[in-house]
């Protein structure tokens, strides 16, 4: 497996082997030993998945508390994977990577507890899939503005859909500190 790190420590993308021939192809998506060894430090206690069609964008979604870490990766089409640092006194705070995520491509992203998630759907339809290291709780639900000029993400693309919830979440700068993760918190 091929590890690549991003500006973001903690975030890291993941390039598992691919074993393929005319007949198709074989991966592992998820070995304990084998992820923790590149650095996934969790142990995850939910899967979801999502069914999204081109344009969809969802996020960028966090839980405080009960942050959710999260391993996530396309089984069918391509998107664009997101991930910013809304952890109040992290040395990248309001920082955001992205990553094209595809089938073809096979990549995967980690995304530590306490950081924002969300993606935009390239392919015409998308099946995403992600394990998730706590379950969900609505009443921690938040979100950051998908498109908060602070963050500066570079969408690829302007023919966005969202739900009406994400439509309306704040810029980061407007959410009061007290409701985002702290950094370090939980070690």
């Amino acid at each position: 497996m091929n590890v690549i790190a991003t500006a973001i420590p903690g975030v890291i993308v993941l390039e598992p082997k691919v074993f393929g021939d005319d007949r198709g192809y074989f991966l592992e998506t998820w070995s304990r030993q084998k992820y923790e060894a590149a650095g996934v430090p969790a142990t995850f206690v939910q899967d979801n998945v999502s069914f999204s069609r081109k344009g969809v964008l969802r996020g960028l979604h966090y839980q405080n508390p009960q942050a959710q870490g999260k391993l996530v990766q396309v089984m069918s089409g391509e998107v664009f994977d997101v991930a910013v640092d809304i952890r109040v006194g992290s040395p990248t705070f309001g920082k955001s990577v992205g990553e094209i995520l595809s089938e073809k491509n096979h990549r995967q992203m980690y995304i530590p507890p306490g950081l924002a998630h969300g993606f935009c759907v390239l392919s015409e339809t998308v099946l995403f899939a992600y394990k998730c290291t706590d379950t969900y709780n609505a009443a921690a639900e938040g979100g950051i503005c998908w498109n908060d000029p602070d963050l500066g993400i570079d969408w690829p693309t302007r023919q966005l859909v969202l739900s009406p919830k994400d439509e309306k979440y704040p810029r980061l700068r407007e959410v009061p500190k007290d409701r985002l993760p702290v950094f370090g918190a939980g070690r």
